[in-house]
């Protein structure tokens, strides 16, 4: 019976993570297509649904502790599943926050074509899908992939950056916009960080090694699959 409840609370894990995926490209096609409707179903619809997974799944890794009172390994997992019900939480507050800045550009004319924020919201979707996947597969290798993939949003985030500099020191009336836009950029870096998050937590799992906060070099990325072969 434990074990069917743990499928049901992975299910809804996955169920939300889905949803938390489809909030950032609903709200990031919102401002690349000027598409109010598609913003406020963010914010008015999908946020409603994704705080119902974040109760429940808080709710049931709560009953499940006190009703089956678990230990060394699935007591593990389901703290793993709470943690990430939080951050599927967190990213989804992020989707909403780009909406409401879709509000504010969709009304104003664009600074310049969007290329550097769709490629943003693409790579920290993957992220989400593969740090996902390897969770439920306890891919070491995937999630180390996520974990390195990190670096390009950032990257493209620094690009939006300075581009968007270039704009506001040669016409002030962009400043505004800009800083919408940097906004989402900001919101979409912690996304990406979040799915990192994710993966993080997986190596941990399947290698016991505590990554977070310590960048590692290729050859310890390399050392740590190489483990898993």
């Amino acid at each position: 019976m434990n074990e069917e409840k743990l499928l049901e609370l992975r299910d809804k894990l996955f169920a939300f993570s889905a949803l938390a995926s489809s909030m950032i490209d609903k709200s990031v096609r919102a401002i690349v297509g000027k598409d109010s409707a598609l913003a406020r179903q963010v914010i008015e619809v999908d946020e409603l649904a994704a705080n119902e997974y974040d109760h429940a799944i808080e709710r049931e890794t709560i009953n499940f502790i006190a009703l089956y009172q678990p230990e060394a390994r699935m007591l593990r997992s389901v703290y793993m599943y709470a943690k990430i019900g939080s951050d599927l939480e967190r990213l989804a507050d992020h989707a909403v926050n780009i909406a409401e800045s879709a509000e504010y550009l969709i009304e104003r004319p664009d600074i310049k074509p969007y290329v550097d924020i769709p490629r943003m919201s693409e790579q920290s979707q993957k992220m989400l899908a593969d740090a996902m996947t390897a969770f439920s597969t306890q891919n070491t290798s995937l999630a180390l992939d996520v974990v390195e993939r990190d670096d390009t949003v950032d990257s493209l985030s620094q690009q939006v950056l300075r581009e968007l500099l270039t704009y506001m020191m040669a016409d002030p009336t962009t400043i505004d916009r800009a800083l919408q836009i940097l906004r989402v950029a900001g919101n979409l870096e912690r996304v990406a960080d979040l799915a990192t998050n994710i993966a993080e937590d997986v190596v941990f799992t399947t290698t016991g090694r505590l990554i977070r906060h310590n960048r590692l070099s290729r050859e310890e990325l390399d050392h740590l699959r190489a483990q898993q072969r």
